[in-house]
């Protein structure tokens, strides 16, 4: 018998208990993590080839070229098959990917789907390599993240180490995608809001490195853009440095801004497919008048960055009016860019796309350096570095948009070898950061969920309190009474009990009522009474009660509403047991100290 049972295990359940045998917790998570930074590696290497051959298609079309009208119906194609796709193979939500880790770890115990391993790489691909105005940071971030979740679930490890891998899996992604490792690290750290602990640190540090040293295997050592510090940091243009962190943190307010009114506005259109062809043609047309709009704008970066602005104008009708790029008129060229971004960028994921912020960040902190530069060399004499300055500012955007200063400075670094501008980096970073957090104080991954009261992997003691639920705390060591009994009858329940409430139930179980022991106390030695007075005269209507599929957070807003300390438990009317302050509180000093538990 015990034979035949070992064989009807799978061999997942055979793994585990050999693990557990051979294989320490710590050990596990070193050799998981290791895993999860080569699988995340692949998948960005997956994505950004497949993006870049087929954009590579794309613009090689015959006879079509960035000023060709073929380039106003490419970006719907894309948002188009995209859609089909999402709403008939994969039939979820994968849109906004980051915003889906914050939301698994806050409110779903760190559970992602199986699917998101692999369905944001697909729709992603159709919707940048057609020209979709977006990054391909996010769905890779989250890949990685389901990457983690999906291997803790099979390990079956609890919700702490299952947010931990997460962590391994988006730190890796980001390390992988930009060769970062570093920023891959914080990124976990500050936009997840990870532990930094000794026993979260070395896994994320291994997911991090393997993931980089996997995408220099797969795609070369290169750096992300080429970047040569032609000019020195200047210490005296400081001031312009600190006038570009606030111009940032102003510029990504107005991209969180923008990205909210544009897609909320896109998705006001009820039918999915009438919103694809409305929102992808008016990208189209954008796109159309201005070439450096199409797809995640890398070009335009490294077109800054190695001092060849003029290319911008390549294959753009502005071409033959812009031929002096060193005057105002090319300056509101770029501007015109800079404020057309944001929205492509938004018509692009409200339209059904997917994509990320993160290479629009960058594309609009290049430019919005490069425009503070040249107009302050046009203006003066002061000389400013415009390569320094778009370098400078693509960390301004990243700080400002999702609110990650540290990310900011490490990534930009990282991805263009530019350490030696680590004073403005940090200066800008920080005044940008500081600028948005006072007018906005969430960034563009975490408002919708703050807004609707989702967003707690922030606090620790909310985050505890969603690995509970009613059924954990529930008791059911209460006398009920029926309200035909007698007062002499509720005395000798009384004196029997071990609790001060009685729940009042029909024969059916129908909760009733209740009578709480200090409400009888001066009538209970009345013998006179015992035989006139019934529950039903004496029971009261709760101020409160509380149902089976109430979470955590609604229960103890329940306690404080009402000032009780234990309230009934009704399922559809039938009386189920008591909740009680106490009790959810000694559960919960438990279940925070496994969660904090190193």
């Amino acid at each position: 018998m015990y034979i035949c049972r070992m064989n009807k295990r799978s061999w997942l359940e055979r793994f585990i208990i050999w693990r557990m045998k051979h294989v320490s917790e710590k050990q596990l998570l070193i050799l998981l993590s290791v895993l999860i930074g080569i699988l995340a590696a692949i998948a960005a290497v997956v994505l950004k080839t497949s993006v870049h051959y087929l954009e590579g298609w794309v613009r090689s079309v015959p006879g079509a070229h960035l000023g060709n009208w073929l380039f106003l119906i490419f970006p719907v194609i894309g948002i188009l098959i995209t859609v089909l796709y999402v709403r008939h193979f994969v039939k979820d939500d994968i849109s906004h990917g980051v915003s889906k880790i914050l939301y698994a770890i806050s409110r779903n115990k760190g559970i992602m789907k199986l699917h998101n391993t692999y369905s944001s790489i697909i729709a992603c691909t159709f919707t940048g390599g057609f020209g979709g105005s977006v990054g391909m940071e996010a769905p890779i971030v989250s890949t990685g993240a389901a990457i983690g979740s999906n291997i803790a679930q099979a390990a079956r490890l609890g919700f702490r180490r299952t947010n931990l891998l997460i962590g391994c899996g988006a730190a890796a992604a980001i390390a992988a995608i930009f060769k970062a490792p570093i920023a891959g690290l914080i990124f976990s750290l500050e936009v997840l809001r990870l532990d930094l602990t000794l026993t979260s640190v070395i896994p994320l540090l291994i997911a991090t490195v393997v993931g980089a040293i996997f995408s220099v295997i797969f795609m070369g050592e290169g750096i992300e853009f080429y970047f040569t510090l032609k000019d020195p940091l200047t210490h005296g243009h400081i001031p312009f440095y600190i006038a570009l962190g606030a111009i940032t943190g102003l510029v990504s307010l107005y991209f969180t801004w923008m990205n909210g009114q544009v897609e909320s506005q896109v998705k006001k259109i009820g039918k999915p497919y009438q919103r694809v062809m409305i929102g992808g043609s008016i990208l189209g047309i954008l796109i159309f008048f201005f070439p450096p709009l199409f797809g995640e704008g890398y070009y335009t970066m490294r077109s800054l960055l190695s001092g060849q602005p003029e290319q911008l104008l390549d294959e753009s009708l502005f071409g033959n009016l812009l031929d002096d790029n060193t005057g105002l008129m090319f300056v509101g060229y770029m501007v015109l860019i800079l404020f057309f971004k944001a929205i492509a960028t938004s018509l692009t994921t409200g339209a059904g796309g997917i994509g990320g912020v993160f290479a629009p960040s960058l594309f609009m902190g290049g430019i919005t350096g490069f425009i503070c530069s040249r107009l302050a060399n046009i203006f003066s004499n002061w000389n400013i570095s415009e390569y320094n300055f778009a370098l400078v500012g693509m960390a301004g955007l990243i700080a400002g948009v999702i609110h990650a200063p540290l990310t900011a400075i490490f990534l930009i670094a990282e991805i263009t070898g530019g350490y030696e501008l680590f004073i403005p980096l940090i200066l800008v970073s920080s005044i940008s950061y500081m600028t948005v957090v006072y007018f906005q104080p969430h960034s563009l991954y975490t408002k919708k969920l703050a807004e609707k009261g989702q967003l707690i992997t922030h606090h620790k003691d909310k985050a505890v309190l969603t690995l509970l639920n009613v059924e954990n705390v529930l008791e059911t060591s209460f006398d009920k009474v029926s309200p035909d009994q007698t007062l002499g009858e509720l005395v000798r329940v009384i004196a029997r009990a071990s609790r001060n409430i009685f729940p009042v139930t029909d024969d059916q179980g129908y909760f009733l009522g209740l009578i709480r022991l200090d409400d009888v106390r001066e009538i209970m030695f009345d013998r006179s009474k015992y035989d006139t007075l019934k529950v039903s005269d004496l029971m009261i209507q709760p101020r409160a009660i509380v149902h089976p599929g109430d979470s955590m957070d609604t229960v103890m807003q329940k306690f404080r509403d009402s000032g009780l300390w234990n309230m009934a438990v009704v399922d559809n009317g039938i009386y189920r047991g008591f909740v009680s302050r106490a009790n959810v509180f000694n559960i919960y000093r438990k279940k925070l100290l496994e969660v904090s538990e190193d």
